[in-house]
């Protein structure tokens, strides 16, 4: 069962897959603190100053935050943005290598370049013998 585990852990896709959870932890870190350092104090000068945070109203005794919820939406929107604007520009950088795979036209060496001739001549000859 243990070597079974080494196999299984060793594969590159569980390799792979950890080191996106920790990329995804250091990245969502840097999206938070954009949000939270820059994004939304400026959101809050476009509102006159006030907070998403601190809107909140009173039924009997209950205090419903419902400021906070706006500010969550508000850093989801931002947060699935900034990702889906990270996987666009890597998948533009690796659409543009495999175009210059396709681009790239294998180049053939000259022994085999002459061969093909030699059977293109000797299909030739081939069928000039059966039309006589």
């Amino acid at each position: 069962m243990w070597e079974e585990f080494k196999k299984f852990a060793i594969k590159g896709n569980v390799l792979d897959l950890a080191v996106a959870v920790v990329i995804g932890a250091a990245f969502g870190k840097i999206v938070s603190s954009l949000v939270d350092n820059i994004i939304m104090p400026l959101v809050g000068v476009l509102l006159g100053g006030r907070s998403f945070e601190k809107l909140s109203f009173t039924i009997n005794d209950a205090d419903v935050k419902y400021g906070m919820f706006i500010q969550s939406v508000v850093d989801f929107f931002i947060i699935s943005f900034s990702i889906f604007m990270f996987v666009k520009l890597l998948n533009s950088f690796k659409s543009k290598k495999e175009e210059e795979v396709i681009e790239k036209e294998p180049e053939v060496a000259p022994e085999i370049e002459l061969l093909a001739e030699i059977r293109d001549l000797l299909k030739e000859q081939k069928q000039e013998k059966a039309d006589n």
